[in-house]
Parts: structure tokens; sequence; C-alpha cells
């Protein structure tokens, strides 16, 4: 398994690094789920810089994440709240995918909700993102509802939405 840094994005550039990973991410992964306008929409609305900015004042934390030779490989980004962490994001550039680095980032989220003493993770992941969905139960997360969330623009948002359970140190 590759090691990893994770790199708090804590200022412009690093939000604007954020911000470039995921447009070149999701114009590379989700055109066989969604549209290029609901892809472009997404993008601005969810993972811009002013977007990152805002989720991150309204305390979300967004990270790097590196591989062994410091190559910024994706990015997460999560937010606490009620003794639970969502995992809003955690991608990876293609040519990264297949190295374990989401395994290894997961492993380092897992450790944060140990030391914060959260007892959850959860997130919400397109029904039809079957690789991300085998990930995830791999991992040990159980889908507990779908849900349909209207998020403008006539565009929605057509998930399950998985939990973990981590597990006491």
């Amino acid at each position: 398994m590759k090691k990893i840094r994770l790199i708090p994005a804590v200022n412009d550039a690093e939000i604007f690094g954020i911000a470039s990973l995921a447009e070149e991410i999701w114009n590379e992964y989700f055109p066989s789920i969604l549209s290029k306008p609901q892809i472009d929409y997404m993008l601005e609305k969810f993972q811009s810089y002013d977007a990152l900015k805002q989720q991150i004042a309204d305390g979300y934390e967004y990270y790097l994440i590196s591989d062994a030779h410091y190559m910024m490989s994706g990015y997460t980004g999560y937010h606490i709240e009620d003794g639970a962490m969502f995992l809003s994001k955690l991608y990876l550039l293609n040519e990264t995918r297949g190295q374990h680095l989401s395994s290894n980032t997961f492993n380092e989220l897992v450790k944060i909700c140990q030391e914060k003493g959260v007892k959850k993770i959860w997130l919400t992941c397109n029904k039809y993102n079957t690789h991300s969905l085998d990930v995830y139960k791999h991992w040990g997360f159980e889908i507990v509802r779908d849900e349909v969330t209207d998020i403008g623009n006539g565009y929605v948002m057509d998930d399950h939405v998985l939990e973990y359970i981590v597990p006491e140190v």
C-alpha cells in the first residue's frame, strides 16, 4: 500500500488546487453517470473555489491527498456534526486509482473519528456509481436509505445514503 499525506486546505492556493482537481476528476469520471451540463453545474455549485471556501467557513475540513512522491493525487472533505462525520468528498485522479490511496485516506479518516470520539461516518453516493459503491461496501459501509435531492436548475442527486460504524480503539 502506498503511504499518503493529508494536507489541510487552509489557504487560497490549496483551495484552488482542490477546485482544479475536482474539475479534472469530475470531467473524467462522471460522464458515464451524469450529463456534461449537470457535471458543470455541480462543479460550480459544490466544488468551485467559491463553494469550497464557503463550505470551509461553514465548518467543513478539506485535505489534498498526496502520495509518497508528493503528487497531488486527489482530495477529501468532511464535516463533523452531532457525533457523526459526513464524508462529503473523496476523489482521486484517474492515474492514481487502484493504488489503495482511497483506502489509506479512509483509514486516516477513521483515525480522526476515533481521536474525536465520532462513532459513525456517513455519505451519499450516486445509485449508478457502482464502482464507488463496491469500494464503500468493501470498507464496511451499509446502505441505510435512498434519497433524491433537488439541487436546482432542474437537476437532482439520486443517491444511496451509506453508514459506517467506527470501531472503538
